[in-house]
């Protein structure tokens, strides 16, 4: 670990597989599948490592992200943002040739018409119905429109209606699993309600959820699978909340952390150390990186490249050259700020890197 250029985005090798095989064991027990985000890691080779434990497919928030994986290899990808651009349809032509499977969310006949005007006779692309209830994003309210949405796909031999989208972001990191519960089983069948008044019948895809509602979601029937992403990695943000089972989200480890290394000493506080990491190597907006060695103290970010570590009291200050590790606040902008993965074994060493595929394709 101290031989690492830091600030470095460490992933525990073991502790993603425990994960990737938790979570495909408890979606198998209630008959679903996870269609993960990679939005989360944007690595193809654990999209590959997801497909590998029973993955419908992976999910991608851009076409940028979408033509990273189909091009590495990734057979089936779902869009999950709406298009408004010719540019980004002609794109998505190209990768429709590529793809076993390639699916794309629509939330107006305006993105419709889109595909419908740009998209070339060879072209196949699957259209999901993004259906939104209260957290105004993205996805469709208006039944007639969502009617019009519909019947419009099936009847071009380009598209097709393939599914329901239901995303409930703003439930997701909810504190109280009871009130989360509440919320997401209540999103669910108004969505459902919706989704059956717009298509007369529920299609083969019916996806949404997330890693906050995973155990929520998997009780509703209709669902096909769920859009997990964190549960990757877990983040200090989903640490935070209650689980199903106690009172923090313990169910899945800790897989990612950023390596820092101590560089300076002020001397104004003798119990804290300056580390070469500030907010270009972790995300900032869901607050700040929490200690995952023992040393135990709080962190506050110092500008772009630096950040201060302090102890609590008692402890000794991070010696000038140690390398501490950090749990991220929210994984998948942080996982966006690096250029690869450095995988840790059971061993404790580094044995390899592994390429942030979709780093950067934020269009």
């Amino acid at each position: 670990m101290d031989a690492l250029p830091t600030p470095a985005l460490i992933l525990d090798r073991l502790a993603m597989e425990r994960n990737l095989a938790a979570m495909s064991k408890h979606l198998a027990a209630h008959r679903k599948k996870a269609r993960p985000h990679a939005k989360t890691h944007k690595c193809a080779l654990i999209a590959q490592a997801q497909l590998a434990h029973g993955a419908a497919g992976l999910c991608a928030a851009k076409v940028g992200e979408a033509a990273a994986l189909i091009l590495a290899g990734v057979p089936r990808v779902l869009i999950t943002s709406p298009l408004q651009s010719p540019g980004k349809v002609a794109v998505l032509a190209e990768l429709s040739q590529r793809a076993a499977e390639l699916l794309l969310v629509v939330d107006s006949m305006a993105g419709l018409e889109l595909l419908q005007k740009y998209l070339p006779a060879e072209a196949r692309v699957g259209v999901v119905l993004d259906i939104d209830i209260e957290m105004g994003r993205t996805g469709i309210r208006v039944l007639d429109e969502a009617r019009r949405i519909v019947a419009a796909a099936r009847a071009d031999q380009r598209l097709g209606f393939a599914g329901v989208q239901h995303y409930a972001g703003h439930l997701q990191h909810i504190a109280s699993f009871g009130e989360r519960k509440e919320r997401s089983l209540e999103s669910w069948h108004n969505a459902l309600a919706f989704a059956q008044a717009a298509a007369d019948e529920l299609p083969p895809i019916v996806s949404g959820g997330g890693s906050g509602t995973y155990a929520i979601d998997v009780a509703v029937p209709e669902i096909t699978d769920l859009q997990v992403g964190s549960y990757l990695f877990m983040d200090r943000e989903y640490r935070d909340i209650e689980s199903c089972g106690g009172a923090s989200f313990t169910e899945f480890e800790v897989a990612l952390t950023v390596a820092c290394t101590a560089i300076s000493a002020p001397l104004a506080d003798a119990g804290a150390a300056t580390l070469n990491g500030g907010f270009k190597a972790f995300a900032s907006d869901s607050g700040v990186p929490v200690p995952y060695d023992g040393v135990q103290g709080k962190f506050r970010f110092a500008g772009d490249e630096h950040g201060v570590f302090r102890v609590v009291s008692g402890q000794s200050r991070p010696r000038l050259g140690d390398v501490l590790r950090f749990v991220v606040p929210h994984c998948d902008p942080t996982v966006n700020l690096h250029d690869v993965y450095w995988v840790l074994e059971a061993d404790g060493l580094v044995h390899s890197l592994w390429p942030i595929t979709a780093r950067g394709l934020v269009w």
